[in-house]
């Protein structure tokens, strides 16, 4: 199959979460599947050297963005470690910023992000004319490339590159839908006639997200469990209408870890590296990981991470109000992230009651959150709603015991350790139902109860370590939503 990959992001060359990472590694996996790939991303002022090597094509395309025509150029590289093309979308005017999504100087919203994407959606299509490529599959990602399924169905259905082609549309996290006013509509070069509520509108405004999802030939989300639950109110965010009206074309499928990057046996920023068949390195980053952290080393006490952004999706509130009696036992912990400033006077005042126990790291450090994973004895997720998650599939092949809720893809992933799931050889981690602070903190006591249980944590951390987690997998069953797609008649 010929497959075009979309994504407002895609790393090394732009990254702001976790869209980045899956775009950067499913279509690596998806060519050593025997697929031809093109993966396009807007030439944002990150995106340069020396994320990868880039050449300038000398080729333009040009798009109607409301009464005007907007030019772009067009760039070349590759996938590093591949031979994936990436085609990155060159328009200064719209992409050569600090950011990508959010001005600093205000952090909102760019007031253009509207335009910034159809301009991005509508020459990406463009490209594919441009270059000679007739895509099978076109696999649109999130709200920023939401109205590529209906220019397809629409503007590009005859006629051009794309035409025949079938389309995906993968949702990362359905809160986030690219909601702008109805005066925005003229810019996509939409026909009116779409701006109503079986389509494009929503509660009077224009949503790109669903746009993406009524007119895609199927869907995808990032876990079985976010699937189901999108469907009805609670995290439904509004569309879960849209959803369960598309049950039948709407697909789970659970991101996958690139264990090149993500592994203790050959982890570069970990001080010493460690297998499931011997811990004795685990022990070793511990020990250093509580020295750089500024607290005592404590070999038989548990030491719990957080890699997270702070918000309340995140499971901090709940924590929030558990945290005094989380550190009242005996346990030790280490926080990494940014992001809602009263999160941030939370930990920040928790560390002040806790000096010897909880240390807080207010930034974002790549190094640091390996070492976390490969230093800490558990890992804590108390997601309100997780539409995958990744830092608890580190955790696992880390040796690093998660602690989730029974959410998204945390409850497709971790496996509760009760008594006869960890004789069985099924248990993960510690899952709790129940989205309050009670039952956080009973999660937290029955992992602690367990780790006084020497041969029974060994038993439990080499079964999550065995776990293959691998974008292998995921690839397989993109293949076959894929072949799915395509065997769709209309």
């Amino acid at each position: 199959m010929n497959i075009v990959y979309l994504a407002s992001e895609v790393a090394p060359f732009a990254k702001t979460g976790g869209l980045a990472d899956v775009a950067g590694a499913l279509p690596r996996f998806l060519a050593g599947l025997g697929q031809q790939v093109t993966v396009m991303l807007p030439a944002y002022r990150m995106a340069g050297p020396p994320a990868a090597e880039i050449t300038d094509l000398r080729q333009a395309v040009s798009v109607p963005i409301g009464d005007r025509t907007v030019t772009g150029g067009l760039f070349e590289s590759r996938l590093p470690g591949s031979d994936v093309r990436v085609i990155l979308i060159d328009c200064p005017s719209y992409f050569d910023r600090e950011s990508l999504y959010v001005d600093p100087s205000t952090e909102n919203d760019y007031a253009d992000n509207c335009e910034r994407f159809v301009f991005f959606s509508r020459a990406a299509l463009e490209a594919c004319d441009v270059l000679g490529i007739e895509p099978d599959i076109v696999h649109a990602n999130d709200w920023q490339t939401g109205l590529v399924p209906v220019y397809i169905k629409t503007l590009y259905a005859t006629g051009r590159a794309v035409s025949r082609a079938r389309t995906l549309f993968t949702v990362h996290n359905l809160a986030y839908q690219g909601l702008f006013g109805h005066w925005d509509m003229p810019l996509t070069g939409l026909d009116w006639g779409l701006f109503n509520w079986h389509q494009l509108e929503f509660y009077g405004k224009l949503n790109c997200l669903k746009g993406g999802l009524v007119f895609a030939d199927l869907l995808s989300t990032v876990s079985r469990r976010y699937a189901q639950e999108i469907q009805a109110e609670e995290f439904g965010c509004g569309l879960e209408g849209v959803l369960a009206e598309r049950a039948g074309d709407l697909y789970g499928v659970v991101n996958g870890v690139d264990y090149d990057a993500w592994s203790p046996e050959h982890d570069p920023f970990i001080p010493v590296t460690y297998t499931a068949e011997d811990l004795s390195g685990k022990a070793a980053c511990k020990r250093k990981l509580a020295e750089s952290q500024g607290l005592e080393y404590q070999p038989r006490v548990p030491l719990i991470g957080i890699i997270s952004r702070l918000a309340a999706q995140k499971g901090f509130d709940i924590l929030g109000i558990a945290l005094d009696d989380i550190m009242g036992l005996d346990v030790q912990m280490t926080v990494l992230g940014t992001g809602e400033p009263k999160y941030h006077q939370l930990f920040e005042a928790a560390a002040a009651r806790h000096p010897d126990r909880l240390a807080v790291n207010l930034t974002f450090s790549n190094e640091l959150a390996h070492q976390i994973e490969a230093g800490s004895d558990l890992f804590l997720m108390p997601s309100h709603y997780e539409p995958c998650g990744l830092n608890q599939l580190y955790s696992l092949r880390y040796g690093t015991v998660p602690i989730v809720r029974a959410a998204g893809g945390l409850a497709d992933t971790v496996t509760d350790c009760t008594p006869g799931a960890l004789e069985s050889g099924e248990a993960t981690g510690f899952v709790f139902e129940q989205y309050n602070p009670v039952e956080l903190i009973r999660a937290v006591e029955r992992a602690i109860e367990l780790y006084a249980r020497p041969d029974d944590w060994a038993r439990l951390v080499g079964i999550g370590m065995r776990q293959d987690w691998s974008w292998h997998r995921s690839a397989r069953d993109y293949v076959n939503l894929y072949q799915k797609a395509l065997a769709k008649s209309g």
